[in-house]
């Protein structure tokens, strides 16, 4: 079928993607936009997870503050080029970013970062809870497991559901800019101040 100049316009409006690459998803969709949409996501993400050993030197330091003063925020969150980093869209993933922080409380950035001492301890507890409740040491270890990924999404940042849009992680908002940017995107640190509470190191 004849995939006309509108249908490519609109979807280039939805998606941010080229108009070859618009193009060629609606003929591979058959002009099913929303089939084009899903498919142009999926090479965005596709090429985005080519690009994570990519060098990021360039990026903001984004600031929050929060309820009167009581929270305050910075987190540091890098690309690859100058260029990128001073793009709107780019300013408004840290700057939210920031605000999910002041939020929702995250401890550490990725999941490798949480100490074994920490996660030893954790898993010592599911599993008490696990025989406690009289399950049968064959499944205690997958019942643990999904305890420990619970305990992930609510301690690591990028393993938590994002703020303004719960569907979706934010390791997957940080994934959907790669996408869109064409560059690599890494949060580097965040530090979480709140009146009165004593800084986690």
């Amino acid at each position: 079928m004849a995939i006309t100049a509108q249908q490519v316009q609109t979807l280039r409006r939805k998606t941010g993607a080229g108009v070859m690459d618009c193009k060629r998803a609606l003929e591979q969709a058959e002009g099913d936009l929303a089939q084009a949409e899903t498919l142009l996501r999926k090479q965005g993400m596709a090429r985005a997870d080519a690009r994570v050993s990519r060098e990021t030197k360039e990026g903001v330091i984004a600031s929050y503050i929060h309820a009167g003063g009581r929270i305050g925020v910075l987190v540091e969150v890098n690309c690859e080029t100058d260029f990128v980093a001073r793009t709107p869209e780019f300013q408004d993933l840290a700057r939210n970013l920031a605000m999910h922080i002041a939020a929702e409380h995250p401890r550490w950035v990725r999941k490798e970062e949480v100490p074994d001492e920490v996660l030893d301890q954790e898993r010592e507890i599911y599993r008490a809870q696990a025989l406690g409740e009289g399950k049968p040491e064959k499944v205690v270890d997958r019942i643990v497991q999904g305890r420990l990924d619970k305990f992930y999404s609510e301690v690591c940042l990028l393993e938590q559901p994002y703020v303004r849009d719960d569907e979706h992680t934010v390791g997957e908002v940080v994934r959907e800019a790669m996408a869109k940017l064409g560059e690599n995107i890494v949060v580097s640190r965040f530090v979480r101040f709140q009146l009165g509470e004593e800084l986690e190191g």
